[in-house]
């Protein structure tokens, strides 16, 4: 992987989860069920887990959602998914967490939002409360600002005292500089209360992609806390994911960001692991992590009016989905193995050499034959109905030949 020098931070301890520089970014998401339903929010954050959800994030919102969370976190652990759980608060989690300590113990971090728990004001009571809970249950705490629940107060005096100067700042910087200012403002107030500096994660999430970069890069030069990235309601399908690409990546290649979530709004009854497969991409397009083989394919043009390997590259990248559960445990780095499924002979040689296993389809009025590559060199031509088994069976001997224990590379392929 490229080398990125991210900014030195703390390590947080999050359940058996670490978040800091000193290991990789971690992948979190949220569930959107009833907390309160704690069957079905067993089966979404198993499903998330499952998907690679390293942090897993439940709202805590009334008693109902509270009381449950206990039957949450030990129902997970009869399945054997021990991801954290991350308990979400806003406005009354000072009575929660004090109401319900066995879901105090149960949580493996709080979030806490400074605009939704009265921090800074004349009475911050509500928010030492929490902070005090958390210190003593050992718990880390994110405080995560949102601009869509920014402290008005704050905001406020920040907005009066800029119309004042000579050359007042725009409107905008003046509430980016406020979230920064909320940020790291309540996050001295909880080392103030005892709240050891590494117990302390931050965010400040917003829903604009420049504006994302600009308050990320502002926060990052003026802490050294491990920070949460995301773009707050990203949005639906395509937009969603492109924005929240497009804010992520210039962050994470500067060195900022140790967690991220991909917020993405999912169709109705939609799969909510989707999000987890969009940040995991993210990462291993930066070339930060590696969580699945990548297929390489061309995009198709009038020299491939068969469909053909479209059908091919959609059937491999779901062979691999389906298959790494089972290969993550029986090979490791197989992660970082690389496909090319191409459609003609333009790019198809080329593009299939740079990958470790690579075939090139025949297009519009070719030969009808799919040479094979395998780390560079032609290894066999297939032709016929039964090129999509035949390329399979190629993939799991390399798998099980470059990735298993033991195996020896030469045993790979013949020649068809």
């Amino acid at each position: 992987m490229a080398e990125i020098h991210r900014r030195k931070t703390p390590t947080v301890k999050i359940g058996q989860v670490r978040v800091g520089w000193e290991v990789p970014v971690v992948v979190q998401s949220m569930t959107n069920t009833d907390t309160a339903d704690a069957k079905s929010t067993i089966e979404q954050v198993e499903a998330l887990a499952l998907a690679g959800s390293e942090l897993v994030r439940v709202t805590v919102n009334n008693d109902e959602a509270a009381a449950a969370v206990p039957e949450i976190v030990e129902g997970l652990d009869k399945r054997g998914i021990r991801v954290p759980i991350i308990g979400d608060f806003h406005y009354n989690g000072h009575l929660l967490l004090k109401k319900y300590p066995a879901t105090a113990r149960a949580l493996a971090k709080y979030r806490i939002n400074p605009g939704n728990v009265s921090v800074g004001r004349k009475n911050d009571d509500n928010f030492r409360t929490m902070i005090e809970c958390a210190i003593e249950n050992s718990k880390p705490v994110r405080i995560g600002v949102n601009w869509g629940s920014l402290d008005q107060a704050l905001l406020t005096r920040m907005m009066d005292e800029n119309s004042k100067k000579a050359e007042p700042e725009p409107a905008r910087d003046v509430m980016m500089e406020a979230m920064v200012v909320s940020a790291l403002d309540s996050a001295a107030a909880a080392e103030r209360y005892g709240l050891g500096h590494e117990m302390i994660i931050l965010s400040a999430k917003v829903s604009g992609v420049r504006d994302l970069v600009d308050v990320y890069a502002s926060l990052a030069a003026r802490c050294d806390y491990p920070l949460h990235l995301g773009l707050t309601e990203a949005g639906m399908g395509s937009k969603g994911l492109i924005a929240s690409t497009a804010g992520l990546a210039p962050l994470l290649l500067a060195g900022i960001g140790d967690t991220i979530r991909v917020s993405l709004t999912p169709k109705p009854n939609g799969d909510r692991t989707e999000e987890v497969q969009a940040a995991q991409q993210i990462l291993q397009s930066l070339s930060i992590r590696s969580f699945m083989p990548q297929v390489t394919s061309c995009p198709g043009c009038g020299r491939t009016t068969s469909t053909y390997f479209q059908e091919l590259a959609e059937q491999i990248q779901n062979y691999l989905r389906t298959s790494m559960p089972e290969w993550r445990k029986k090979y490791p780095g197989v992660e970082e193995l690389k496909l090319a499924v191409m459609g003609c002979v333009v790019n198809g040689p080329g593009e299939s050499k740079h990958a470790n296993l690579g075939i090139s389809l025949p297009g519009t009025f070719e030969d009808p034959v799919a040479p094979v590559y395998v780390d560079g060199k032609l290894a066999t031509t297939l032709r016929g109905d039964t090129i999509v088994a035949e390329f399979k069976d190629i993939l799991d001997r390399y798998v099980e030949s470059h990735y298993g224990q033991g195996a020896k590379s030469s045993e790979l392929v013949g020649t068809h």
